[in-house]
């Protein structure tokens, strides 16, 4: 099973027994109507615990999604689970969210709002685009796979680096010298873990492990490269 996080940067000076103080009172209800139903969605956060330089939880939203139930389309409260960590890390504040990339922003966002009364005190994380060629110039048998964005070239959005053509030193360079590394994904030298890495720091797994290996790899391998 792949597993996909995304990384934030918390912009507000802020502790992180306050932002647990106020996850604690989180609850956000919504009332929608299907007929003459009235259906109570939930967002919130439980399961919050507290460790060494890091608080962490379950970021729930509920949706609602409709089902075949012998030709009727039947109403069905579905809730979507995310774990979520914050974390001081050198001078930030760092927030890992462990779902897709768009459930991940909306978490994100929400959070933002319940936390500083703003939709812009949770950012994305920015890797600069030196440390995504570190990635792949100090391990190069290990990438497997690179896009490039801000492409000069008229008529070209992206280039795309893969197979026998991730060893040829010249291409590279002529790519890297047309963009920059916007995606790449690579096999660990410790572990052989494939990866898959944005520059706006979206995270996935393409190898089998636990979620909790999943974030400690997040923390001492992908953190360091944030700017």
């Amino acid at each position: 099973m792949v597993l996909t996080a995304k990384i934030f940067e918390v912009r507000e000076e802020t502790t992180l027994a306050t932002i647990a103080a106020k996850l604690r009172e989180f609850r956000e209800p919504e009332i929608v109507k299907e007929g003459d139903m009235e259906i109570e969605l939930v967002t919130d956060v439980h399961d919050i615990n507290a460790g060494n330089n890091y608080l962490s939880g379950i970021f729930s939203r509920d949706k609602l999604v409709r089902i075949s139930q012998r030709g009727k389309r039947v109403p069905v409260v579905k809730t979507i689970d995310a774990y979520i960590e914050f974390r001081n890390y050198s001078d930030k504040t760092l927030l890992t969210v462990a779902q897709e990339k768009n459930f991940a922003n909306s978490a994100a966002t929400i959070l933002s709002r319940a936390l500083f009364l703003n939709y812009k005190s949770i950012t994305e994380a920015f890797i600069p685009p030196e440390k995504m060629q570190e990635i792949h110039e100090t391990n190069p048998e290990g990438t497997r796979l690179i896009w490039f964005d801000q492409v000069d070239i008229p008529g070209v959005d992206k280039l795309a680096l893969a197979g026998p053509s991730l060893m040829d030193t010249s291409l590279y360079q002529e790519y890297l010298s047309h963009g920059k590394i916007w995606y790449i994904v690579y096999t660990t030298r410790s572990g052989g873990k494939i990866i898959g890495l944005t520059r706006n720091g979206v995270v996935t797994a393409f190898t089998k492990m636990p979620e909790s290996e999943f974030i400690d790899y997040i923390v001492s391998s992908i953190f360091p490269l944030i700017r």
